[in-house]
């Protein structure tokens, strides 16, 4: 397994109370593929540099996981069908 970052930005107009369900809900597919969490980091509501879909700010959420390729490319695939999340990347950590 390798070490791996994802960084997504949630749209302000989520609610608090779902928002753990969207972070619970990405981390249930990695755990699902064979991964393993090692540390979710919420950055909490945040500015963002530029306008992403009309949005000025947006929640910020950082996932440190290990995990086999595959598991990256299924989560990518669904952060990129998923409606409230405006931006997010995945990237191998140097360890």
């Amino acid at each position: 397994m390798r070490a791996y970052e994802s960084m997504f930005v949630i749209a302000p107009t989520v609610p608090e109370e779902e928002i753990d369900a969207f972070i619970d809900r990405f981390a249930q597919l990695i755990v699902n593929k064979g991964g393993e969490i090692t540390e979710i980091d919420r950055m909490g509501r945040r500015r963002l540099a530029y306008e992403i879909k009309d949005f000025t700010e947006g929640y910020y959420v950082i996932l440190y996981f290990n995990a086999e390729p595959d598991a990256v490319v299924e989560l990518e695939r669904v952060y990129k069908i998923t409606d409230n999340i405006l931006r997010s990347m995945v990237v191998r950590k140097d360890v």
